[in-house]
């Protein structure tokens, strides 16, 4: 089956085929009824998605059912890292007209609560966020949205570079705005996956001084090495009988020995960890990991309850944070820097499908190896084409 995908197309769709999450291991492509355009909000766009890519949440519910309290009880559309054409406009839509190639920041919040007034909207309990329970994604051929979470591409920016926003968003979030990283500052990253990555790029452009990639998947690395990180570090395997946190201490210890990192303070301390796997293990060695007085930052889900290293954590007096999708202007930095070529994103797209192949997709993301036999950093699925 062909892989030749095209997302540079003005085209919108005849039908509104849908990829639709019934339950675990089980989805289906369903016909929805076409929009009503002239339904639309006086402040909202109607989207036809051209690029949307696989993210790891999309996968968990396709294989779970549920991420933490977010359960699939009702057929959901899956998909939310999108770029798509502006199709229709609502009558007070002064930022966008139709036909415009913009990429989508899929949680519209309430924008009247305590925390949407004091621009922590990503924090918003109202929050209505593309593929997550009880709300649909956008793998169909319409998706409506709020025309101030649409963001117009610039001329040099590709529709499936636009739907990468999301996730290199999320890296916004953690390493600009939580982690505030200043340029000189060395930063270690656990896990180099797509997130991980988008966190090195973040890092990078703005001028970190050493990117330090952990995983234990060696094709990862030898990626990550080649993108945006500065040294690699492939996690060894536990000892015999060696608890999780005497692990997490002897990996640090090796860590710093083999990479030259001083462990307290220093020129090559580690000002800030970010962990992007969820692993108890690697948020223990980062803690750690991380200078005297400097900042971890979680941004990784796994177990809901994680034991740390709290001794460690109080007497180095580590700020501990937590990263949630992204915020106020976030975005906006987002496609700044890829636009002023500081960050790539071509190189995260590695697998392209045809919209009726989105079954095979997200198997190649759940089997971690693509048509071609590789491993998938970033799948991208394609518009419905009549």
């Amino acid at each position: 089956m062909s892989h030749n995908v095209v997302t540079e197309t003005t085209h919108f769709p005849k039908t509104n085929p849908a990829f639709v999450l019934r339950g675990i291991n089980d989805v289906v492509f369903e016909e929805r009824p076409m929009p009503d355009f002239s339904k639309l909000g006086p402040d909202e766009v109607y989207i036809a998605p051209k690029a949307t890519g696989i993210c790891g949440s999309d996968v968990h519910y396709l294989k779970h059912g549920r991420i933490a309290d977010f359960v699939v009880n009702e057929p959901m559309v899956l998909g939310h890292e999108t770029a798509g054409i502006v199709a229709a406009v609502g009558s007070n839509v002064k930022n966008l007209k139709k036909g415009d190639r913009v990429c989508l920041e899929p949680g519209e919040m309430c924008r009247s609560c305590e925390i949407c007034k004091h621009g922590k909207y990503e924090l918003c309990k109202e929050m209505a966020f593309a593929a997550t329970p009880p709300f649909d994604g956008t793998l169909q051929g319409y998706y409506k949205l709020a025309s101030d979470l649409c963001y117009k591409l610039p001329d040099n920016i590709s529709l499936e570079e636009g739907c990468i926003f999301e996730p290199l968003s999320v890296g916004v979030q953690a390493v600009a705005k939580v982690a505030d990283l200043h340029s000189n500052q060395n930063i270690a990253i656990f896990g180099a996956g797509p997130v991980g990555l988008a966190c090195m790029a973040v890092a990078k452009a703005l001028g970190s001084r050493r990117i330090i990639a952990v995983d234990i998947q060696d094709d990862r690395l030898a990626f990550a090495k080649t993108y945006a990180a500065t040294d690699i570090w492939k996690s060894t395997a536990p000892q015999k009988d060696e608890s999780k946190m005497a692990y997490a201490r002897r990996q640090s210890r090796e860590m710093a020995e083999s990479l030259g990192l001083d462990l307290d303070q220093g020129t090559e301390a580690i000002d800030v960890v970010i962990d992007c796997t969820g692993a108890e293990v690697c948020i223990s060695t980062g803690i750690y990991l991380v200078k005297d007085a400097g900042t971890f930052v979680q941004v990784g889900m796994g177990s809901e309850y994680v034991p740390i290293p709290i001794t460690a954590l109080l007497t180095k007096m580590v700020t501990l944070k937590g990263s949630f999708r992204y915020g106020a202007g976030v975005y906006k930095l987002a496609i700044d820097l890829v636009a002023q070529g500081k960050i790539a994103l071509k190189p995260l797209i590695t697998h392209r499908y045809e919209f009726k192949q989105a079954k095979e997709a997200f198997q190649a993301m759940v089997d971690q190896k693509g048509y071609d036999g590789k491993p998938p950093i970033k799948c991208i699925i394609s518009s419905p084409q009549e």
